[in-house]
This record gives C-alpha cells, sequence and structure tokens, in this order.
C-alpha cells in the first residue's frame, strides 16, 4: 500500500529539501510542534518507503575545478529506457540521468567533464549505446528550492491543500504504539471513542500496521503493535496516553 503523507511528513520534507545537511529533527520538531522522535520516525517511515531516495550535495563542479558541466537531450524509445538510463550512468563522467515524459526526447544526461574535449568522449560513448543526441548545452548555474505546497503556511504560494491538520498553539500529533495490555486494544475507533478512551477532541490521524497504513474510521480496529498518530487541537494528555499503554506507548 501507497504511503500516506500528513502534514509532519509534508513539513519535514519542505524543511530537507531546503537544507538536509544542516537541518535537525529538534528543528524540524520545533517548527512542526511534535517531539524530535517523532520527526526521525516519519523520516525514518519516509526513507524505507523510498520518497526519500538520499541527500545529494549539490557540487558546483566548476568552483570545485573548473570543471564543465553539459547537458544532452537524448532520444530514446520508451521501452529501452530503463536500461539505457542504467548503462549511461555507467559512464565516466555522468551525473544523472532523467527519464523525461516528453515524446521522444526521453533522457535528460548531466555530464561533467575538464573541457570540451572529455564533454566530447562522454557524448561518443552515449552514442555507441545506440542512443542519439539530439542536443546539447554548457550549464551555466542551477537553482534549487524545497517544494512551497508542503512548507508552512507562511512559506507557500499556493491553496491550502484540504484535510490538513493545524499545528498551532498547543496542538500536538504524537505516534503512540499500541501495547498488550492498552485498554484500546482490540476495539475498534469509534468504540474507543464510546468508552471514553478517546477524547472528544482526539483524531487519529493514521495507523500504521507492519509495511502497511491503515484507513483510520470508526469501524478500524486498534490491534497490539500498531503504531498510531493522534492529533489533538489542545495537545495529548495523560488520559489519552493511558489508553495506549502509558508512557510505554508514546515513541521518543
Amino acid at each position: 500500500m501507497d504511503y500516506r503523507l500528513d502534514e509532519i511528513d509534508r513539513l519535514a520534507l519542505y524543511y530537507l529539501g531546503s537544507d538536509a545537511r544542516n537541518t535537525t529533527a529538534t528543528e524540524i520538531a520545533e517548527q512542526v510542534n511534535v517531539s524530535a522522535g517523532t520527526v526521525r520516525n516519519r523520516i525514518n517511515q519516509l526513507e524505507q518507503h523510498g520518497i526519500i531516495r538520499g541527500y545529494p550535495a549539490h557540487i558546483d563542479y566548476e568552483r570545485a575545478d573548473g570543471l564543465l558541466t553539459g547537458l544532452y537531450i537524448c532520444s530514446v524509445s520508451v521501452s529501452e529506457r530503463d536500461h539505457l538510463a542504467r548503462e549511461i550512468l555507467d559512464i565516466s563522467g555522468v551525473v544523472n540521468v532523467r527519464d523525461v515524459m516528453s515524446g521522444d526526447d526521453g533522457l535528460h544526461v548531466k555530464v561533467v567533464g575538464e573541457d570540451t574535449t572529455s564533454l566530447q568522449r562522454i557524448a561518443s560513448e552515449i552514442e555507441n549505446l545506440g542512443v542519439a543526441i539530439e542536443d546539447e548545452s554548457l550549464v551555466k548555474e542551477e537553482y534549487h528550492q524545497p517544494y512551497h505546497a508542503y512548507g508552512p503556511a507562511d512559506a507557500t504560494h499556493t491553496q491550502p491543500a484540504t484535510n490538513v491538520l493545524s499545528l498551532v498553539g498547543d496542538a500536538q500529533v504524537v505516534d503512540l504504539t499500541v501495547t498488550e495490555d492498552a485498554p484500546v486494544a482490540g476495539r475498534t475507533l469509534a468504540e474507543a471513542k464510546e468508552q471514553g478512551l478517546l477524547g472528544e477532541d482526539v483524531l487519529v490521524v493514521a495507523i500504521e500496521r507492519g509495511d502497511d497504513v491503515v484507513s483510520a474510521n470508526g469501524r478500524t480496529e486498534i490491534r497490539p503493535g500498531d503504531l498510531v498518530s493522534v492529533f489533538s487541537p489542545d495537545g495529548i494528555r495523560d488520559d489519552t496516553l493511558d489508553g495506549f499503554g502509558g508512557a510505554a506507548a508514546k515513541r521518543t
């Protein structure tokens, strides 16, 4: 099942996308109003589901060693793009290959070389694979920024998404692991509400069960071992923690 992002995930992606090297889980937690442990758990989940694929550095090769950066637009049939992209990536000097959904010009190849002769050598090796280079250019500068829609309200230029939880004031989202003897274990969310185990102001945002994300609705049964993300506009109270197994339930 696909991993479903919530506001914590999106804000974590925004701040990591802005400056992953100099952004700590504690700093993100302060912005999102959750614990640093919750942020670390979410980042781990995003990595495990392949949403965060790595933390590559943005390198200025010209400033580093006076190197040239080139961009080749290559024509490759759709059926051959995957394996040819991998073969091109093995060529010395190729640093990035993008499979683009744009007709015949399907592969964009970024290369780095000492001079134009080096770039021509790379181009020849690409063409020797049976790939036609339709256009080539030198890259002068690259600019990066995180996706605005994942950022806080004062950083986005788009309309706010629906079903997004506000984390201002005392609002809090906490990840809780259901213990074996937790009062909520074996009960549906509706039953937990009826029995006062979940306060009226408490909303279950998501339930992670093994590798799956379970849809959270009134009929959803809470099971021992579930990782349950709960939201409250007034903060998570001790009686809510007790329902999930007390202090042992809280992920820190």
